[in-house]
């Protein structure tokens, strides 16, 4: 119950901080959004460096540009140099490791920074460019109220029901039934919130369809990856929940998807 009673208050103190966030919007969204995409890639580094040495300081300069950029109205041209210009600056520092002291990691470190930066940083950049669009505010409360309510059900409904574990390599506890139940609960809350905004139904509950398979999925990911680095969490900042990269996980596939959606197809 202690720790239970631990992970309820550090959740309820997250969802204020994300959600009090969105509706503020401006520089307080940026600056959340920062921090946590930020911790995230730290935590990223630290899962990758147990395979090889990795340049977390450019990573995580190059991302807190990213951010702002995004957050400037910056075009993807400019998002795209960035990304070229920190691999040759991490391509520069093993060139001269190699000649130095005849000891390099180029493949390892310029994929490890790389990979941070596309999978971790720029979803919370598509997050911060949302936010600013007309119907921004909408479009990230449905998405992080959906992924939690995903989250919760698929935890109640795996926790009493399931019995059909279908990554038992991957992570053991996570079941059919578990996942059928978070795909509902994330319909469910964006059924509702379509009803909240009086806005038409398909395309919201169509939105927590994909909120709530992709989100599961993208939990795996991470799973995954904590799984080759032979970790249990990605981090212990967050009491009772981990790290950073363990609690939004499923927000980073997810942002991306409805960036893809609502940005770029239907724009």
């Amino acid at each position: 119950m202690g720790e239970l009673k631990i992970r309820a208050i550090s959740g309820i103190v997250i969802v204020a901080c994300i959600l009090g966030g969105i509706h503020i919007g401006g520089i307080f969204w940026l600056l959340i959004a920062s921090a946590i995409a930020l911790v995230s890639l730290w935590e990223y580094y630290g899962l990758f460096s147990s395979f090889s040495h990795i340049s977390k300081g450019i990573g995580l300069i190059a991302g807190a540009i990213a951010i702002y950029l995004a957050y400037k109205g910056c075009s993807f041209t400019a998002l795209t140099l960035l990304l070229i210009l920190q691999s040759y600056v991490v391509l520069a520092i093993e060139l001269i490791r190699k000649i130095t002291i005849n000891k390099s990691y180029a493949l390892l470190n310029v994929g490890g920074v790389l990979s941070g930066l596309m999978l971790v940083v720029l979803p919370w950049s598509f997050l911060v460019l949302l936010r600013q669009r007309p119907i921004g505010i909408q479009l990230l409360f449905s998405l992080f109220l959906c992924t939690w309510s995903c989250d919760v059900f698929a935890y109640l409904i795996g926790s009493k029901l399931g019995r059909t574990p279908f990554a038992p390599y991957i992570s053991p506890k996570k079941t059919l039934e578990g996942f059928i139940g978070g795909l509902s609960g994330s319909i469910l809350c964006a059924a509702i919130i379509s009803y909240y905004y009086k806005i038409p139904p398909v395309p919201w509950i169509l939105l927590g369809a994909m909120v709530g398979v992709a989100g599961q999925v993208g939990d795996l990911f991470e799973s995954l990856f904590k799984r080759e680095a032979g970790a249990k969490d990605s981090g212990s900042l967050i009491p009772g929940h981990g790290g950073f990269l363990d609690r939004f996980d499923s927000i980073l596939i997810n942002s991306t998807l409805i960036f893809l959606a609502f940005e770029v197809i239907l724009n």
